[in-house]
């Protein structure tokens, strides 16, 4: 019994090695995925992930990119629309703080060259009506000239004169007559 085990035990020393061998040359592939990923493997997979994070690291960037463009546009547009060349009492003359606003809206005009504008001009409610309708188109077609010598075509321009109609301030102060003393600016095509 003694030798039958024996018999056996150096059988199985004989036989364990070729089930190794063969198990090991068959499913090599499945050892090494246990054993963890070679340093070849392990470096493509980092600069994988490396290459998606900067890709969306540069969509995020992109997509802020645009919305602070799309910001500072609406704000150009919103000056363009409210902020207003003023005057003197009973002039049409361009002042220099209005010169600084025309100037703004010529850049604005010339950013965004497919539109058309119509600088409505204003004066306050002295003077007769007739009178306030003729230095409203004075005033407007100031304007026009002004933006005209700064390369805006005046195809691309209208005017219009609301005189005393449309004020913006209605107290009989000279602060409020001031406001109603303007080109203001409105876009009528794109």
């Amino acid at each position: 019994m003694r030798r039958h085990g024996l018999v056996l035990f150096l059988v199985a020393l004989l036989i364990l090695p070729v089930f190794a061998v063969t198990f090991t040359s068959c499913g090599g592939k499945e050892v090494k995925k246990q054993m963890g990923l070679t340093d070849e493997e392990k470096a493509r997979l980092e600069a994988e992930r490396l290459a998606r994070e900067k890709a969306e690291a540069d969509r995020l960037a992109k997509e802020k990119e645009l919305e602070m463009e799309r910001q500072r546009q609406a704000a150009a547009r919103e000056a363009f629309l409210n902020d207003h060349a003023y005057f003197d009492f009973d002039q049409y003359s361009i002042r220099p703080d209005a010169e600084i606003v025309l100037r703004a809206k010529a850049d604005y005009l010339t950013e965004n060259a497919n539109i058309l504008a119509e600088i409505q001009g204003h004066a306050d409610e002295r003077g007769t009506e007739a009178y306030n309708m003729a230095l409203g188109d004075r005033r407007a077609k100031s304007a026009m000239n002004f933006l005209e010598t700064l390369g805006i075509s005046g195809t691309r321009l209208t005017t219009v004169s609301y005189g005393e109609e449309r004020p913006l301030c209605s107290d009989k102060t000279e602060d409020c007559w001031q406001k109603n003393r303007r080109a203001q600016f409105a876009i009528i095509g794109e």
